[in-house]
């Protein structure tokens, strides 16, 4: 991932280059390996994550 800054403002670099790790999911997975997770919540973490995703492509399948 690159970023290049433009007239030494770095502060906008930054912002930008969060934003980008925000969507590649990048910050998420940094702050889930923080601390040891225990098998059984991540098997359930793992399964609610899958039902939200399903829940969300039925909405949207039914919309259109």
């Amino acid at each position: 991932m690159i970023v290049e800054v433009y007239g030494n403002n770095v502060e906008k670099a930054l912002k930008i280059l969060k934003r980008q790790m925000q969507k590649q999911g990048i910050t998420k997975d940094v702050k889930k390996s923080r601390f040891y997770e225990k098998p059984s919540l991540k098997r359930k973490r793992k399964r609610e994550e899958a039902m939200r995703r399903r829940a969300k492509a039925e909405r949207l399948a039914m919309r259109g």
